[in-house]
């Protein structure tokens, strides 16, 4: 069994929770990453059981965040939605919740002050994940995604809002990391250093395809595109990194193939970049 996890988005299109679970297990991978939708689809009781009885481990839960909004009630809405999002992590047994935070509320041109809404939303959720014992990952997402996705974009951003709400040291908040959107950064290497071992709590494995036809929905196989995949394993393995990598592959060319084609793929191309987190 390779030490991999199946992020649910890679294979949305094929298959649901079920489907995925006994894909994971035909093909020897460890563990995998739900997203909501479809636990939810599936019914949060029923999906937890699934998952306790899989022999799989549950390394994360796709996504909570999206803080911004134009009123107050607005923003209240979305704190009360993340403490559901982290009751739903604890009873699947996923001991991290993934933010994609959020970004300009419709009409607003205030990139700075949905930045305050994104730490002040964090904020407001600590307490109830501290007390569920779920870790909170950030996840800075590509500049190209700053209006609608989230506003919070570069390693810088993410370690920076850790060491304002957690000034004596990462316990709740972590830092996953996206190849897909942060593989371009200057300053990935010193980031990734930064963060360290408490903060790097998420590794998410696709490519960068050149020309790319879609910001969200045509990510590439590892291999098939241009980020050094291996560099960068390597770089979290010396930073500390210590979790179970995931595959997470948005295409709509790989939701077009037979799924356990997909998963066949990923671990294959996945095997030789994990190989930089063993040495």
């Amino acid at each position: 069994m390779i030490d991999l996890a199946l992020n649910t988005a890679t294979t949305r299109r094929q298959w649901g929770l079920r489907e995925a679970v006994e894909g994971c297990k035909r093909h020897g991978l460890s563990s995998i990453v739900p997203w909501r939708d479809q636990v939810l689809e599936l019914g949060l009781e029923t999906s937890a059981q699934l998952l306790r009885n899989s022999g799989l481990g549950v390394t994360g839960y796709c996504r909570g965040g999206m803080f911004p909004a134009n009123n107050e009630a607005g923003r209240r809405d979305a704190i009360e939605e993340n403490r559901r999002v982290i009751d739903e992590a604890f009873a699947i047994g996923s001991p991290l919740v993934v933010l994609v935070c959020g970004g300009l509320p419709e009409g607003s041109k205030d990139l700075s002050g949905a930045r305050e809404m994104v730490i002040d939303g964090i904020h407001s959720i600590m307490d109830h994940a501290r007390s569920a014992n779920i870790k909170l990952a950030i996840e800075p997402l590509h500049p190209m995604q700053a209006a609608d996705r989230s506003c919070i974009n570069t390693l810088a951003q993410a370690n920076e809002i850790c060491d304002l709400l957690e000034p004596s040291g990462s316990s709740t908040l972590g830092i996953a990391m996206d190849v897909y959107h942060v593989w371009w950064d200057p300053d990935l290497t010193r980031q990734l250093h930064r963060a360290g071992a408490s903060r790097l709590i998420g590794f998410h494995l696709c490519d960068w395809l050149v020309s790319t036809r879609h910001l969200v929905t045509d990510r590439g196989m590892m291999g098939d595109g241009i980020i050094d995949l291996e560099s960068i394993a390597l770089t979290m393995s010396e930073a500390g990194f210590k979790g179970i990598p995931e595959v997470e592959i948005f295409s709509e060319y790989w939701w077009s193939q037979p799924a356990d084609e997909v998963l066949h793929t990923a671990k294959e191309r996945a095997y030789s970049v994990l190989n930089k987190l063993s040495r």
